[in-house]
């Protein structure tokens, strides 16, 4: 912001600065072969904590203090300097009556006797420097005049959304952002060569006001032009075309170019996606009045290999690896090949199992924003509730809708070997599961830690089972566990909600964050014996009611193992606390309960509580977690503790 008093003394300042010059020129002599002198600065307080730091971030004397200590000549020069960025930083929060003092040792920085009384400072002795900003009145914006070409107006959006008034306090950040703001304006409103240069301010002293005069070019209202794409190889042109959220015609919108950017990098085949849509000064348009736009693209590599790792003390330990080719066709199609080991010295598992699968993702499959995923997978869980081996083949389409709207359909079948208490028993599935998403918690990464918002999902889960075997009474339940088919239909949903309590202006944002969760899940169709055990509702462990075992809530057998059942519930209350840059604390508090009648809210509710520890990496929080269980039940299998350890927050 360029500021004209309204009397200027040009004369009188460039004698001063001359005179200044001299005077310097004459200490040198004096002071050069002083010994170096330490000091410490203390800014006096103004009460405005904000023009505190501004004051203390200007200042030469408070950067540089603990550097090596320097002559009398030079410390007096440092704070010479100063007093034109001290009285600036009071200038920028409006005080242009102000003025600054700074004494060393006693003496103002702007005296002549300064240096030698800084030199007469014993050997080994502290300089003492002290920084007083006296604000003086506050200037307030006087008239705002907008200096356009002739014929030329502000589009009605832009003066609409302007938001600088007369009697503001005349805090230079404001102004300049004002500025800006013009300039966003005209250009959203395809201004595609707008210029907003640095306002105009006058100074008018007798009335404490600042008069601000932005003067403004908008330029011609253009549309997009040839749209140019520059770095593709293996990724091919027309797919990229086809998944632009801007064509060629379109008003020309910053907002929606940036939009079409960062689409095109969350597709996974670029590490670097960049677009030239800011036109310098004196850029011309092409032959038809358009303003031509370039896409620039870095594609990354198309093959990765990962790893993971993961324990609780309830399902052990897991560890595995997947090979991605991230551009396997040219459209950015995804293939995973997945293996992982699990059920490493786990007090819900009986042994070691493994999940080995191949997932192959086709993006904008037939329509925009709707994928393709084909899976087919191999899985063995020894669980201490029972043993599964299963061969699974999946084939769905997912959609976004909108922002935060997303939906999927699939196709599952299923042929698998499950033996519990005993008995064995071999069922082939035909699962149709159909879900809706909302999510509005805008977050980069699913890893990254929620601050606000909702999730929720519903699912429902049509299923055919094909059982084997003959038809088996359970005594202690006064059931039949059945052995030919079966129709049924699984039914769950999930809502999450997060809330800053900065909101209510106690702490930083994002400091202090409390997480809920609510989950309901029930079968309609089938009682607990005739449902596959892998397809029966648990409670227990990381995932519902913390401090218990995986699947260690509701019925269980004569032996103490888990039956599941055809109802559930579980709910959870989080404090999750940051206490440093990178270190947080959580606190937490589960419930569920698992029943078999297909009502929820039936049976025994059981609670776990724990308090865990978080180190946030650039990829997700690590999170350590320890729960106890606080109503363990009588029968049955369950622990004293329970302890998670994995990436990113439990919900």
């Amino acid at each position: 912001m360029r500021l004209f008093p309204s009397v200027s003394p040009p004369r009188r300042t460039h004698l001063a600065l001359a005179g200044g010059l001299l005077f310097a020129t004459g200490c040198w002599t004096v002071a050069r072969a002083a010994d170096p002198q330490p000091y410490s600065v203390k800014v006096t307080p103004t009460g405005n904590s904000s023009l505190d730091a501004a004051l203390s971030g200007s200042s030469s004397l408070v950067s540089l203090q603990k550097t090596e200590a320097v002559s009398p000549f030079a410390l007096a020069g440092r704070a010479r300097g100063d007093y034109d960025r001290l009285k600036t930083a009071l200038e920028s929060f409006g005080y242009y009556d102000g003025h600054v003092a700074i004494l060393i040792d006693g003496h103002e920085a702007s005296d002549a006797a300064t240096v030698d009384a800084i030199a007469a400072i014993p050997k080994g002795r502290t300089a003492k420097v002290v920084i007083t900003a006296h604000e003086g009145q506050m200037f307030h914006i006087g008239h705002i005049s907008m200096d356009l070409p002739p014929g030329q107006s502000l589009p009605a959006t832009v003066r609409h959304d302007f938001d600088l008034r007369s009697g503001q306090d005349a805090v230079a950040s404001q102004v300049l952002d004002a500025q800006g703001a013009l300039l966003s304006g005209l250009r959203e409103t395809g201004h595609a060569l707008a210029d907003v240069p640095e306002p105009v301010a006058y100074l008018k002293p007798a009335t404490h006001t600042l008069d601000i005069v932005f003067k403004i070019t908008p330029g011609p209202r253009v549309d997009i032009g040839h749209i140019f794409l520059d770095g593709l190889g293996h990724v091919h042109e027309s797919f990229i075309r086809r998944r632009l959220l801007i064509h060629p015609g379109e008003l020309w919108q910053p907002s929606r170019i940036e939009a079409a950017r960062q689409d095109l990098a969350s597709l996974g085949v670029f590490s670097d996606v960049a677009v030239k849509n800011d036109p310098p000064p004196g850029r011309t348009l092409d032959v038809d009045g358009r303003m031509p736009l370039l896409f620039s693209m870095q594609e990354a590599k198309r093959h990765t290999v990962s790893v993971q790792a993961g324990y609780s003390t309830d399902l052990g330990g897991s560890a595995g690896v997947t090979w991605t080719h991230h551009n396997l066709f040219g459209n950015a199609e995804r293939l995973d090949l997945v293996a992982l080991g699990t059920g490493l010295v786990g007090t819900a598992v009986n042994g070691l199992g493994y999940d080995v699968y191949a997932k192959l993702t086709k993006p904008d499959f037939l329509r925009r924003n709707q994928n393709l995923t084909i899976k087919l997978e191999g899985l063995k869980q020894n669980l201490y509730s029972y043993n599964q081996t299963a061969l699974i083949a999946f084939i769905g389409l997912d959609r976004r809708f909108s922002k935060h709207w997303t939906g999927a359909v699939g196709l599952q079948g299923e042929r698998e070997k499950i033996i519990q208490e005993g008995l064995t028993r071999h069922y082939t599935l035909v699962q149709l599961p159909v879900s809706a998403n909302f999510d509005n918690t805008d977050l980069a990464s699913p890893l990254d830690s929620p601050t606000h918002g909702f999730r929720v999902s519903l699912t429902a889960t049509p299923t055919v089972s094909l059982g084997s075997g003959h038809d088996v009474y359970v005594p202690e339940f006064d059931s039949v566990a059945h052995g030919g088919t079966r129709e049924f239909a699984i039914l769950q949903g999930t809502a999450t909600t997060y809330f800053d309590v900065s909101r209510l202006g106690w702490t930083k944002p994002g400091h202090t964050v409390i997480a809920l969760r609510g989950i309901v899940g029930s079968v309609q169709g089938a009682s607990t014996f005739d449902l596959p055990p892998d397809q029966r509702l648990y409670a227990g462990g990381s995932a519902t009611v913390r401090g218990f075992r995986y699947q260690g809530i509701g019925p269980v057998f004569a032996d103490g193992y888990p039956v599941g059942g055809v109802a559930m519930d579980a709910g959870s209350f989080e404090l999750r606390q940051r206490v440093w840059n990178k270190i947080g604390m959580a606190a937490f508090l589960d419930a569920g309960q698992v029943s078999t009648s297909s009502r929820p809210f039936q049976g025994t509710v059981r609670y776990g509580a724990g308090i865990g520890g978080r180190y946030y990496t650039s990829i997700g929080p690590l999170r350590v977690d320890v729960a106890v269980p606080l109503n363990r039940p009588k029968t049955g299998k369950s622990d004293a503790f329970e302890l998670y350890i994995g990436l990113g927050e439990a919900f």
